[in-house]
């Protein structure tokens, strides 16, 4: 390829690009999502990422809630700070597995006195080969629960590749139609990487009428090592052309994070295209790399400041 050929590939590269961009750039919504920290060191690391996405003005960040309540009052402390030091819509997650009644109803008092009005609803992990000793068998239970105390805009979890213990995809798309009639306002999918897999899961939900907002779960990928454990116990594909391009790039952290943009971006834009306008990230509290694949999809602090 001569200099002047790679000059006007390199040119028609660009304005594609930029045309891509142009067409997102203030037609993709965002959410984030955060852990609570253990640990002096990632509660730092927690708040530099919130500080740093936080002009991106996102429609809600949410905060999740470890299996068994495990991180109950982190969870609460870091959604009560978002509240009172941020301009953010804090949403907190909330299982229901091991929780009695009782609890349930004292931490949405406590939410609802809060300010908070939007919850990601969870059935939660069961505990280890035992039987749970709580109220809730199901989160289509803790949604009714919620929804008779307030009315909260409630979130759900979907699996666009099917939950691990359904007894298959019918039975998935069952639970989620229950979980969308008892209340549910929007369903937010496990993250995955082929995208066929999620508009096949869109179309299916169309046929047996859930019809609340799909929101894909975006993960970036820079360990690629710990993603494959994630999808052993998860069931979701890690397609080929995906393990090729992390092949040999163990100990070259630069390139991950290139790859792991790429991807996301090119992910946001294909569903873009096909309709989908929200998006929800898993930030797994590292701000940079989702910082700047929204900065790449067109969403920046001075497109939020003139919104």
């Amino acid at each position: 390829m001569s200099r002047a050929e790679r000059q006007y590939f390199h040119a028609k590269e660009l304005e594609r690009i930029n045309h891509d961009f142009a067409s997102l750039s203030g037609n993709v919504n965002l959410s984030f999502e955060f852990f609570p920290p253990n640990s002096n060191e990632m509660n730092s690391i927690l708040w530099n990422s919130i500080k740093k996405l936080e002009p991106l003005q996102p429609d809600f960040v949410s905060v999740t809630y470890g299996a068994g309540a495990s991180t109950r009052e982190r969870t609460h402390g870091v959604i009560e700070k978002i509240l009172t030091e941020t301009s953010l819509n804090a949403v907190p997650h909330l299982t229901c597995i091991d929780a009695t009644e009782s609890e349930i109803e004292t931490i949405a008092h406590r939410y609802w006195e809060l300010g908070v009005r939007h919850i990601v609803a969870l059935r939660g992990d069961k505990p280890d080969e035992r039987s749970h000793t709580g109220d809730f068998n199901y989160a289509t239970d803790l949604i009714y629960k919620l929804k008779s105390l307030y009315d909260f805009d409630i979130s759900v979890a979907a699996y666009p590749e099917v939950h691990p213990e359904a007894l298959n995809a019918q039975a998935d798309l069952d639970n989620l139609k229950r979980k969308v009639d008892a209340g549910a306002n929007r369903a937010i999918t496990q993250f995955f990487f082929n995208s066929e897999s999620f508009l096949r899961f869109r179309d299916k939900c169309a046929q047996n009428s859930i019809d609340v907002d799909l929101v894909p779960g975006i993960l970036p990928v820079t360990n690629f090592i710990q993603l494959l454990k994630f999808a052993r116990f998860t069931q979701v594909e890690i397609p080929g052309w995906m393990q090729k391009l992390y092949q040999g790039l163990d100990q070259d952290l630069i390139t991950r994070q290139l790859i792991a943009s790429h991807i996301a971006i090119e992910q946001v834009k294909l569903l873009s295209k096909e309709g989908i306008k929200n998006f929800h990230f898993y930030t797994l509290n590292r701000a940079d790399l989702t910082y700047a694949i929204c900065h790449s999809l067109g969403r920046r602090e001075c497109f939020a400041a003139a919104s």
